[in-house]
């Protein structure tokens, strides 16, 4: 974001003649609480802070605000009129530079003013606070559902239980018998929100227990951050009675399909032995596309890195010997061409991925669930055709991978950390699989020097001795593991196939570095974890268990053991990415 445009003093100053509710000073710490910060931490920090800086502007500080980015300073403490910080937010709604961007609703008035009063007041900040970042809450999306299903029933013009009609904000603004309905930044005195949180036994537990309360922990949750924010409420919108939403059945994407689906591999997939084992070139059936597994012969391999590596960090070692049995690894990352046909898709969908409207002719590769609409271009502008997939969780690579198998006949998953370190090294004992010289990186990798800031086609430098593309740089690549610092040291020396098997959603390891990374990060043995972090931008409340929005250096590749597992194993793995997904 640049700014640019500033608005004449009388277009500001309406802010100071408006009446509101008795509260903190607009020049205290207080108010800045209560008021502004959720404002910024919602509708700001998400593009402006540690994690991003459009326009090279944070404005998660008081520094980082009064220092501004490529247009200058965002603040001008006393001077609404003066700060960009401001003056963006009550341009017109289709205006090139309003903020929050014209893809999303504009703030409500009630908050423009709070903003400009806590400027015009010396913009009082907190000695030493960052600002974090939250969902934002949109009242068509995220608000107007809940209150048109769960309040307006009895709380309307022709029925106002209590004296209280819900259906416009200056009605929820004024209430009913008791006290206001909502209190805009206010969560204490917003009736409606108090009584939504009282225990399911509580008499006054709004709505009754009766008529479907408490609310979902989710929905509380969006309600609380709604308040929280302002209570944004779309200008002249009536709330209109409706109906709860459905009832959904019982996803088809349990075991019985894994059984189905394991039974169509062992009819398709007739290699017993490794030699039995070549590369081949694989179809996926439902898109015409074509994707290339090598053969990854058995053996064993020193695990970590030598204590004497150039770069070398302790989650890399102690080194320790390990045994691998033969399979077969994606040559190429796995791409758009492949990854979008199984991401975006026609079909209404549940937030778990399972179809809302499924049909008797149904096969198994529609049963498979596949990720809700993205909420931003996933590409990120980087390229689609022959471009590594990026930013999703782990939980949207297994199911892909699931969803490949139902097409083919072929039993994929993730590799564990050990399948590919043993992969990536081809034999080799150095830091990289072409030796130790950081000079050549550019001969085999993509990384923060030479890849222009984006990812890049995958295949155009040279492979591994294995016949592996991008192994080492490209995208960082998940793996099957729980990321343990201290794995390698518990591991027994011979170990066959060694796997630390999740039981938390956060740390899970990735390999291989990216486009993004220095050389170093590169090495065969760098290991890397997963932050719950990578989906800070994700604007939904839960976050999506599909998207990593923040890690877009983050991409994977399939890999296909010689030995099939039973259909109970193979279920656990496809679903491993929501193993304590709460956590």
């Amino acid at each position: 974001m640049v700014f640019r445009h500033l608005l004449p003093i009388s277009l500001v100053i309406g802010f100071a003649t408006t009446a509101h509710a008795a509260g903190p000073a607009p020049d205290s710490e207080a108010y800045f609480n209560q008021f502004v910060r959720p404002i910024l931490e919602s509708s700001c920090t998400h593009c402006h802070g540690k994690d991003e800086a459009k326009g090279d502007l944070r404005l998660d500080s008081l520094e980082a605000i009064l220092k501004g980015g490529d247009g200058g300073t965002a603040l001008v403490p006393g001077k609404p009129e003066k700060s960009p910080l401001y003056t963006t937010t009550v341009l017109e709604p289709n205006h090139d530079d309003i903020m929050p961007p014209s893809k999303e609703p504009p703030l409500t008035k009630i908050q423009t003013e709070k903003l400009g009063e806590w400027i015009k007041a010396g913009a009082k900040w907190p000695q030493g606070l960052v600002l974090a970042q939250e969902p934002r809450m949109q009242f068509a999306r995220d608000i107007k559902p809940v209150l048109e299903q769960n309040c307006v029933a009895c709380h309307k013009a022709d029925k106002n239980e209590g004296g209280l009609d819900m259906t416009t904000l200056a009605h929820n603004l004024k209430g009913g018998d008791s006290s206001p309905s909502l209190a805009p930044f206010d969560e204490k005195n917003s009736l409606s929100l108090v009584r939504a949180l009282l225990p399911a036994d509580d008499d006054d537990l709004m709505p009754p227990k009766k008529k479907g309360g408490p609310l979902p922990k989710e929905t509380l949750q969006k309600l609380q951050l709604w308040v929280k924010q302002g209570a944004p409420w779309t200008e002249g919108v009536v709330l209109v009675q409706k109906a709860k939403s459905e009832e959904r059945p019982p996803s088809p994407d349990n075991i019985d399909l894994a059984k189905k689906i394991h039974d169509f591999i062992t009819e398709k997939s007739p290699e017993k032995t490794a030699g039995d084992m070549n590369a081949y070139k694989g179809m996926v059936p439902k898109i015409s596309k074509d994707y290339s597994m090598v053969v990854i012969p058995g053996g064993e391999f020193l695990m970590g890195s030598p204590a004497a590596e150039k770069d070398r960090k302790e989650d890399e070692g102690p080194q320790v010997k390990v045994k691998i049995e033969p399979f077969w690894m994606g040559a190429y990352e796995v791409t758009w061409d492949l990854y979008m046909p199984f991401m975006v898709t026609s079909d209404a969908r549940w937030k778990d991925g399972a179809k809302k409207d499924p049909k008797p002719t149904d096969t198994i590769i529609d049963a498979v669930s596949s990720p809700t609409t993205p909420y931003t271009d996933m590409t990120f502008g980087m390229g689609q055709d022959a471009y590594p997939a990026i930013s999703m969780t782990e939980h949207g690579a297994l199911k892909f991978c699931q969803w490949l198998s139902a097409q083919t006949g072929h039993f994929y998953r993730l590799p564990t950390e050990a399948e590919w370190e043993y992969a990536a090294r081809a034999g080799s004992t150095t830091a990289f699989f072409w030796g130790d010289d950081y000079a050549r990186m550019g001969e085999y990798a993509w990384f923060f020097d030479n890849a222009d800031g984006k990812t890049q086609p995958v295949g155009k430098k040279k492979p591994n001795p294995w016949g592996i593309y991008d192994i080492t740089g490209n995208c960082t690549e998940w793996t099957l593991d729980q990321y343990d610092p201290k794995f390698y040291s518990i591991l027994t020396a011979g170990v066959t196939n060694p796997w630390n098997e999740p039981k938390a959603l956060y740390p899970r390891s990735a390999r291989g570095g990216s486009w993004d990374d220095d050389p170093k990060d590169l090495r065969i043995a760098a290991r890397r974890s997963s932050k719950d972090t990578w989906k800070v931008q994700d604007p939904q409340l839960p976050k999506s268990i599909w998207y990593h929005t923040n890690a877009q250096f983050l991409g994977f590749r399939i890999v296909r053991p010689l030995k099939v597992p039973p259909p109970e194993e193979m279920q656990m793995y496809w679903n491993l990415g929501l193993r304590n997904e709460s956590k």
